[in-house]
């Protein structure tokens, strides 16, 4: 088995259609059928099932491809490695990040890493929360940011920042008569929320909090980032909550933040590492993460 087999295999099985990946990997379609049967005769298995609705993958074809993904992302890391030895760098961490992490607190962090290690790269990797947790139990992570405190399962988590939850609303909503909002009534309005799946670990923690209340939520969208949240804040079409900080960053006058009455609330960032010890490097980059508690 060659990492041209693989490569054609991956492209199959993310277009589960023959001609498309034959297009995609500019190849004729024959050659493309050819190496998945050479792939298929060698692991004595299917790994497409193939009839009038389509092609679907087999169990072992998604385990091929969820190994084949990691494969060819160990081999872009090595690239990677390779490149910044080249360029000076004498080590590296790679970092996940996920549930729309707090800028300011990550660019802060960033910046000191630099100053006091220079020689250090670190890489970054915007990812889903699963594909996080899944990454760092296969050593393709160091470390990860998340809002979702994942222990237990070769994974350790500590909670590194906690930031202050407002009301963010349009200009001119009548709740802005109030200096701090009830939950309750906040819950009478539609809500723009972090979606579920692409910020599963935010979620969770909101989820949490509206529990508390026995109402039924009005949903005016999901959203898979801060800044779509916003905009839809801005434009009338319900409340957002979020990060006092990232608020006030958008700087936009068509949103006033306030805060919960019974607060302060708080989202909690966790960093989540394998459950092992970390190298002398991880080691401080975990330092300069948790000394913001303190501080």
């Amino acid at each position: 088995m060659e990492l041209r087999h693989l490569r054609y295999f991956l492209a199959v099985s993310e277009e589960l259609h023959f001609a498309r990946a034959a297009e995609r990997l500019n190849i004729e379609q024959s050659p493309l059928s050819r190496t998945i049967k050479e792939l298929e005769s060698e692991f004595g298995t299917l790994l497409f099932e193939r009839n009038s609705r389509g092609t679907r993958l087999t169990w072992p074809g998604q385990v091929l491809t969820e190994d084949a993904r990691r494969i060819f992302t160990a081999i872009d890391q090595a690239r990677a490695n390779v490149q910044a030895a080249a360029s000076g760098y004498r080590g590296m961490l790679r970092i996940a990040l996920s549930d729309g992490i707090v800028a300011q607190r990550l660019a802060a962090l960033l910046a000191q890493c630099r100053l006091e290690e220079p020689e250090v790269e670190i890489r970054l990797f915007e990812v889903p929360l699963s594909q996080q947790t899944k990454g760092l139990r296969n050593d393709l992570y160091d470390a990860g940011f998340s809002r979702s405190d994942e222990d237990g399962d070769g994974l350790h988590s500590e909670a590194v920042w906690h930031d202050p939850l407002i009301v963010a609303l349009p200009a001119r909503h009548p709740l802005l008569a109030r200096e701090r909002l009830p939950l309750d009534e906040v819950l009478k309005y539609p809500l723009a929320l972090c979606h579920p799946e692409s910020c599963e670990g935010h979620y969770k923690q909101i989820e949490r909090l509206l529990r508390t209340v026995d109402t039924q939520l009005i949903i005016a969208e999901y959203v898979s980032s801060y800044d779509v949240m916003l905009a839809l804040v801005a434009a009338g079409y319900g409340l957002g909550l979020a990060c006092e900080s990232q608020v006030a960053a958008c700087h936009r006058s068509e949103i006033v933040s306030r805060p919960l009455d019974g607060g302060p609330f708080m989202l909690t960032t966790y960093l989540i590492r394998p459950d092992s010890e970390p190298s002398d490097q991880l080691a401080r980059f975990i330092m300069r993460a948790t000394a913001a508690l303190t501080n």
